[in-house]
């Protein structure tokens, strides 16, 4: 019989065994940070006594994110994906999450189809480990103390709901980076990479669609900085001319995945990169 409880810091070593089973190269910490930002959202799937699922969620306010859906492999085929994925659904539903957003494998669009998500567009993943970028432009920094209201309007007219807690966390991250681009003191634009000890993640970006020039030259500034480091980006497969700038910085496309959503989806007109595929 499968139940499911929320993720405690002794269940952080079995979920790491388990996404390494798909290669997703994550950590203990990866989930000590997310259940700080969701205690309760984070879940443990359990046949029995036996944990053998895990997913994690979010919530921005009536917005929220499903990530790290997976179950052990021998466990599949019995309902247990469904049960995690309920179960997720109604903790969201229960924080007042509306619309529910999620970053799914191609081939698992009709799973998620039935438990109601709808697909709305297409993303690679790209990756990269022998970078090489020179940034130019003149209105480009990194981020001052004064930039994080700007920042966090920014993110929330794209994303659809304030990030606020998560970027905060991000910038107050030691060794991750954040640069942003001004001009005549509007914010057109930023971008923040997590760094590890030997792997970076690129996200989120965003920038005003009329501006998309803005987006390859922050690239550019955050991929100057992170040479010699494994790298990984998820951007919409509709930006070709971001595409082709990664392409040249030294990316490759690694895997495409489907973006979809539960409720009302999220409309906006923007460039933009994602933070991660567990949180958007």
């Amino acid at each position: 019989m499968f139940t499911v409880r929320k993720m405690s810091v002794k269940d952080f070593s079995f979920a790491v065994s388990l996404t390494d089973t798909m290669n997703w190269d994550m950590a203990d910490e990866d989930f000590e940070f997310m259940t700080q930002l969701e205690p309760e959202g984070c879940l443990v799937l359990l046949d029995d006594s036996e944990k053998v699922g895990i997913a994690t969620t979010i919530s921005f306010g009536e917005l929220g994110w499903l990530g790290n859906v997976i179950v052990r492999e021998s466990n599949r085929g019995r309902g247990s994906g469904s049960t995690l994925v309920k179960h997720a659904i109604e903790y969201l539903k229960g924080r007042g999450v509306k619309t529910i957003g999620l970053y799914g494998y191609i081939e698992r669009i009709p799973f998620y189809f039935r438990h109601g998500f709808v697909y709305d567009s297409e993303f690679i993943v790209l990756k990269g480990g022998k970078l090489s970028a020179s940034p130019s432009a003149v209105h480009l920094r990194e981020v001052g103390r004064d930039d994080f209201q700007d920042i966090v309007a920014l993110d929330s007219l794209c994303f659809g709901a304030s990030r606020r807690r998560l970027l905060e966390r991000i910038l107050l991250g030691s060794g991750n980076l954040c640069y942003v681009y001004r001009d005549g003191g509007q914010m057109l634009g930023f971008v923040m990479a997590k760094v590890y000890e030997e792997m970076a993640e690129v996200g989120p970006l965003v920038c005003a669609r009329q501006h998309e020039e803005v987006a390859v030259d922050l690239l550019k500034a955050i991929v100057s900085r992170l040479k010699g480091l494994e790298a990984s980006i998820c951007v919409l497969a509709n930006e070709p001319g971001m595409i082709t700038a990664l392409k040249s910085f030294g990316f490759r496309e690694d895997f495409h995945l489907a973006r979809m959503f539960h409720g009302p989806p999220v409309v906006s007109d923007c460039v933009y990169v994602a933070e991660s595929l567990e949180r958007g």
